[in-house]
């Protein structure tokens, strides 16, 4: 799956050309605004990244939630098809080893993307679905994994959904320090972990990082980590300058 593809709401009938034009433009900086900061991100700065105020963004997105679900909404289809796949594997491990692979894959796409999946962001629709989809993906692939004895019999979902979380959120700050591939390392470790009594050790990707480099990755889990501004030093204001 290719970040951004498929990823903006159908837009609402009846908006004149400017309106829609606008509402366009907004979807467009908030996934970069997005894509940069993650999802916290201040909406003055894709308000203004857009180059409409803030009463625009408003009037087409009431909430940060909408604003989400109107960028993100087909984005992360991807993952859902993975795990179809995934479910069709006659090899239970391989199937789980290549679901967490791609899932990886798009947490290391952007930060917004990581933040969409391994938070939870109340009233997004779209985030719901994926989801509700992953934790039935991973309940089958752990059922049928037990049963070939290639994953730890006392391994629940709840337990791996956790885990990956935990493990997704240092994915971002891992590829800034390492690479874009630094998260197959702790990923490969981790399914070392789920192993069964069928399933033999296989040795890890990649290389460790350096003490200089876990110092990096530590620091921009923080919550004191440097996010770009684009020039504002604070959240959206419920005014701003209005237009259509």
């Amino acid at each position: 799956m290719t970040v951004g593809e498929g990823s903006q709401a159908p837009v609402p009938p009846r908006l004149r050309r400017d309106a829609r034009r606008n509402r366009e433009r907004l979807v467009e900086a908030a996934h970069a605004v997005f894509a940069e900061q993650g999802l916290e991100a201040p909406l003055d700065v894709i308000a203004r990244r857009a180059g409409v105020g803030n009463a625009t963004l408003y009037r087409h997105f009431p909430t940060r939630a909408a604003l989400v679900d109107a960028v993100f909404r087909g984005q992360l289809a991807g993952t859902m098809e993975a795990g179809e796949r995934a479910r069709r594997a006659a090899d239970a491990w391989a199937g789980l080893a290549d679901y967490l692979d791609a899932v990886f894959a798009t947490l290391a796409a952007d930060r917004g993307t990581n933040d969409l999946m391994t938070t939870r962001l109340p009233d997004v629709e779209t985030l719901d679905a994926v989801h509700a989809h992953n934790r039935e993906t991973v309940d089958v692939l752990l059922e049928r994994a037990r049963a070939q004895g290639v994953v730890r019999a006392d391994v629940t979902t709840e337990d791996l959904l956790f885990a990956l979380a935990a493990l997704g959120r240092a994915v971002p700050p891992l590829g800034a320090a390492a690479g874009p591939d630094a998260w197959r390392r702790p990923l490969a470790l981790f399914l070392e972990g789920l192993r069964g009594p069928a399933a033999g050790p296989r040795p890890l990707p990649g290389r460790p990082l350096d003490e200089e480099e876990l110092g990096q990755v530590l620091g921009e889990m923080g919550p004191h980590r440097a996010r770009p501004t684009d020039g504002s030093t604070g959240g959206a204001a419920a005014g701003g300058t209005a237009s259509t």
